[in-house]
Order: C-alpha cells, then sequence, then structure tokens
C-alpha cells in the first residue's frame, strides 16, 4: 500500500462521509460512491437525534469521541440544535442507573441532570406525569438534520482534493495487487482498501467483495404533529422507554408550529428489503402513535397528525455497530455497518474508528472499541427480535 493509500467508500449516508472526512483529514486519497444520492438511504429518514443520556459506559466513551466531531463541526458553521434530550425513567431502578449515568457522563466531560417528577414539569409544561419516577436530562443534546451532515461533509471532502459520485453503483469487484478493482456504473476505479458503508445495502455490497455480512434492515416510522399555536417553549428530545423494553414513543421539536414523533416497535425480525419495503408510515401505526402522545401530552393543545413515513435501521445480531475487518487478515475490506437507529449520532466516532483500521490496521484511537469487529460469533444472523440495552432513536 502507497504511504497515502487510496480509498473507496461504498455509501454516501452519514456512516459514509464521516468516514470519508476521517480518511482525507489524514493524508488518505479517498472516492465515495453512491448508487443513488447523498444521504439518499436511511440517514436521510432519520429524525436525527444525538444525545449522551445512556447507561453503559462504552456508550458514552463512543459519544465522548462523536460530541468532539460534531463540537469542531458546529464551530465551521454545521448546525446543531441544542434543544435537550430527556429519558424517562418508570421505577426507582431505573432512576438508580440514571443516577449512575450522571456520574459516567461528568468523568466524560458531559454535563446532565437527574430530574425528579416536578423538574420534568418545569420542562416540558404539558407533560403527564402519571407512571413516572423522574427523568435524566441532557441540556446539550438535541439533533441535526443528517441531510445536511452529509452534504457538509461532502463538501470539506471535495475541498480537500477527495470525491463524491453519486449514481455510482458498485457492479463488481476483483482483486487486484493487494487492493481492488472496483467495476460501476460509472466505469471502472482502482483502490488499496474498500470501505463497506453502505447502509441497508451493505450485505449486498459484501457479497460483492467476497464477503459475508449479516444485517437485518428494521423498518420504523415517525410522524410529524401540527400545532395550532407554537408552544411558549421548546420541547426537547423525549424518550418515553428505557433499556429496549416493549413499544416506546420519542417526540422532539421541529419546527415553532410543529413536533417529530417516533414509535419505537419491531412488528418483525425479518429483514426489509431496502429497495422495495414501503417507506410510508401505516394509518394504523399513526392511530397508535396519536394515542401515546395523548397519554404522555394529554394538555398539548390544538395538535394534529401531519405526514408520515418510514426508514430503515440495519441492526446486527447483538444491536452494535460492525466496525473492522470480517476476515482479520485482510485489511483492504473494512465494514462500517450496523449501527441500527445509533447511525446518525454514532456516525463521527465509527468514521474515526474505521479510518483508524485503514491507517493503523487497528482502532487506534478508541482500543476498546475491539470489540466492534465483526468477528465470527458477532457477524451472524439475527434469530430473534433485538433486545437492546439501550433505546433505539
Amino acid at each position: 500500500m502507497s504511504s497515502q493509500p487510496n480509498v473507496v467508500v461504498i455509501g454516501a449516508g452519514t456512516l459514509g462521509m464521516c468516514t470519508a472526512i476521517n480518511l482525507i483529514e489524514r493524508g488518505a486519497q479517498v472516492t465515495v460512491i453512491e448508487a443513488n444520492s447523498i444521504a439518499s438511504g436511511s440517514s436521510g429518514r432519520s429524525v436525527g437525534v444525538i444525545g449522551t443520556q445512556f447507561t453503559d459506559k462504552f456508550d458514552i466513551q463512543l459519544r465522548a469521541h462523536t460530541f468532539r466531531h460534531f463540537g469542531a463541526w458546529e464551530r465551521d458553521g454545521f448546525k446543531i440544535n441544542r434543544i435537550g434530550y430527556m429519558r424517562l425513567a418508570r421505577t426507582e431502578t431505573q432512576m438508580e442507573l440514571f443516577e449512575a449515568s450522571v456520574e459516567l457522563q461528568r468523568q466524560a466531560g458531559f454535563s446532565s441532570q437527574l430530574c425528579m417528577p416536578e423538574d420534568i414539569k418545569k420542562i416540558v409544561p404539558h407533560m403527564s406525569l402519571d407512571g413516572l419516577a423522574g427523568a435524566i436530562f441532557g441540556p446539550n443534546d438535541g439533533f441535526i438534520d443528517p441531510y445536511e451532515l452529509c452534504t457538509f461533509l461532502a463538501d470539506r471532502v471535495r475541498n480537500r482534493g477527495g470525491v463524491v459520485r453519486q449514481a455510482c453503483k458498485l457492479l463488481d469487484a476483483k482483486t487486484n495487487i493487494g487492493g481492488w478493482r472496483l467495476e460501476t456504473s460509472k466505469g471502472e476505479i482502482y483502490c488499496d482498501v474498500a470501505v463497506n458503508a453502505a447502509g441497508a445495502w451493505a450485505p449486498q455490497v459484501a457479497r460483492i467483495l467476497g464477503q459475508d455480512l449479516h444485517l437485518t434492515p428494521e423498518r420504523h416510522e415517525a410522524v410529524s404533529i401540527h400545532l395550532e399555536q407554537p408552544l411558549d417553549y421548546t420541547m426537547p428530545m423525549v424518550m418515553d422507554l428505557v433499556n429496549g423494553e416493549g413499544t416506546g414513543l420519542n417526540f422532539r421539536h421541529e419546527k415553532a408550529r410543529e413536533l417529530i414523533a417516533e414509535i419505537h416497535r419491531v412488528k418483525s425480525w425479518l429483514p426489509e428489503d431496502p429497495d422495495r419495503y414501503n417507506d410510508q408510515c401505516e394509518d394504523e401505526s399513526k392511530y397508535e402513535l396519536a394515542e401515546m402522545l395523548m397519554e404522555r401530552l394529554p394538555e398539548l393543545p390544538g395538535a394534529s397528525l401531519g405526514r408520515g413515513w418510514a426508514g430503515l435501521y440495519p441492526v446486527s445480531a447483538d444491536g452494535k455497530p460492525l466496525v473492522g475487518p470480517i476476515d482479520a487478515r485482510d485489511l483492504s475490506v473494512i465494514t462500517a455497518a450496523g449501527a441500527g437507529g445509533y447511525g446518525i449520532q454514532l456516525a463521527p466516532v465509527i468514521g474515526q474508528l474505521t479510518a483508524d483500521w485503514v491507517l493503523d490496521g487497528s482502532p487506534a484511537s478508541l482500543p476498546e472499541a475491539s470489540r466492534l469487529i465483526p468477528t465470527v460469533k458477532r457477524n451472524v444472523p439475527r434469530t430473534q427480535p433485538n433486545q437492546a440495552k439501550e433505546p433505539v432513536q
């Protein structure tokens, strides 16, 4: 491999673009190829949540790296809507987990606070406190526009000499003197390393590269909520679900007279076809979401359902991202996939770790991330619905 490796990143969603910018800033030659258009897959249909309110130390570590990237991009003009992020607790046991999380976040440099029911009401006056023991709240969390992130990073990649090719589909691949000859819909490309960041299409890309990658694209739905009048406060991101248990709800501010709400549930553990799935929200889901919203926000004035849509979460068997080589003996293909509903908020650190694998041959910037390698024990078909330890966003 040359001192400045030539890398092709396959996929121009958030994982692909975050990988590309990390690579090019470290001196690699980078070409991004995208079968459709920038952020045309899961990224463009995401509600864009970024937050640190987690209970596992490693999950918080990952987000510490992610937020360093977001902070740098924000200083360069990228917009982050820091409306805050609240996770609700229904039991004292959950509150104990949240209390421990506050300390873990403090150690990682984040500021969060434990909320008693009366504190919740001060932040979200329309919130029903029925069944709630309290909450955890991160005032500096919020949401981004994933499409804007991808285009922001694409511009930076181009400005540094990289190439972003849209409507450029990978058709075939052959090994070529320690690297790859990639046949695309726009001609051949030669590279030292191929990065598979193709989201829900990553298993298909892996097969072209002679590998097996096991992901389950899950279908999830969201709906906009129209308000007759603007609220006199900003609705934070609210997650009414703890530790992936059962069906849950999240909602947040979008515009002055609009909220975005999403149901967290998995109707089927069978994989969706990313080329043929129903990308609209079903009426049944809208009705269920409306009932859940009325229970949690019973006094919300003049609210009505707006447009709905669906997107895919590419989920691994254990619910954690797959980052690194599938074959430890072959570093010419690096996988960056399987972030599920966390793709937006983990994309910066996944891009950082993927660049580590390409340039250092290991997750050098965060050695603990070796647990994300798609080993034979992790890269397996999912046999039942994923019960992740944290809520999916």
